[in-house]
């Protein structure tokens, strides 16, 4: 669904990506893990085309990113879901208008098909009935659970997923996790994570890839990265001061 190749960016002199290489298989949840500043969002925005490589290819569902128009572009980004890490929901929308944001200005869907589609994306993430609250009546959790219901209105094939965990405590944490594995089982979606949590990496993830240096430094399964000799990849899973990342 996803290859990467050879991708480079740079910012004001920093070689951010140098050269990173990734295949995202159809329907797989792929977690990329590693310290803050590594380069993960910076990689989300790759794929999404949002950012343009200084060198290398991204191509998603057989389209190569950084070749297409502006109207293509558009087009391809109706295929993906994104859910950001503060959720990013507008503090003077309900819910209702929040999750049906996109359905309102990208689809051709009266005002009673779209409230049908906010309630079922509400109802798939534990969140029935909450239509006319407001993002400051809520908790921190059922924010998370409505910009992943607002990813998920347009029926997205990808979601982008940016540090889902960070900012809430570590009981409401584990029940996003499992939220996000479970329906992308029931859905199918190929996603990508981002975050530097390895209980929410070994939950949610098929294969996990560690960035490190503007490289992919290791892939594999959760039990693949856990058993790995690579004393950097063991080093960060660990959450060891020792050893040689400085």
């Amino acid at each position: 669904m996803i290859e990467i190749r050879e991708v480079h960016k740079s910012f004001d002199g920093k070689h951010v990506l140098r050269g990173l290489d990734l295949d995202v298989e159809r329907g797989e949840t792929m977690v990329v893990i590693g310290r803050s500043g590594c380069g993960k969002s910076v990689l989300l925005k790759h794929i999404i085309g949002l950012m343009k490589p200084d060198q290398g290819s991204i191509v998603v569902a057989g389209c190569e990113v950084a070749r297409m128009d502006r109207r293509d572009l558009n087009e391809l980004r109706k295929m993906f879901g994104m859910v950001f890490q503060s959720a990013a929901l507008f503090d003077s929308l309900t819910v209702a208008e929040n999750v049906g944001f996109g359905l309102h200005r990208l689809t051709d869907m009266n005002d009673r098909e779209i409230a049908s589609k906010v309630a079922e994306k509400l109802e798939l993430v534990g969140l029935a009935g909450i239509e006319s609250l407001r993002p400051a009546e809520l908790s921190g959790g059922m924010r998370k659970r409505v910009g992943l219901a607002r990813a998920l209105a347009m029926d997205p094939q990808i979601v982008l997923y940016d540090e889902p965990t960070t900012g809430i405590d570590p009981i409401l944490a584990a029940s996003i996790n499992e939220l996000v594995r479970d329906l992308n089982t029931r859905l199918g979606v190929t996603s990508v994570v981002v975050t530097h949590d390895m209980a929410s990496a070994n939950t949610v993830g098929d294969r996990i890839a560690m960035l490190y240096q503007g490289v992919i430094r290791c892939v594999g399964t959760p039990g693949e990265i856990l058993r790995s000799d690579d004393a950097v990849v063991q080093q960060f899973i660990q959450g060891s001061a020792e050893g040689p990342i400085e």
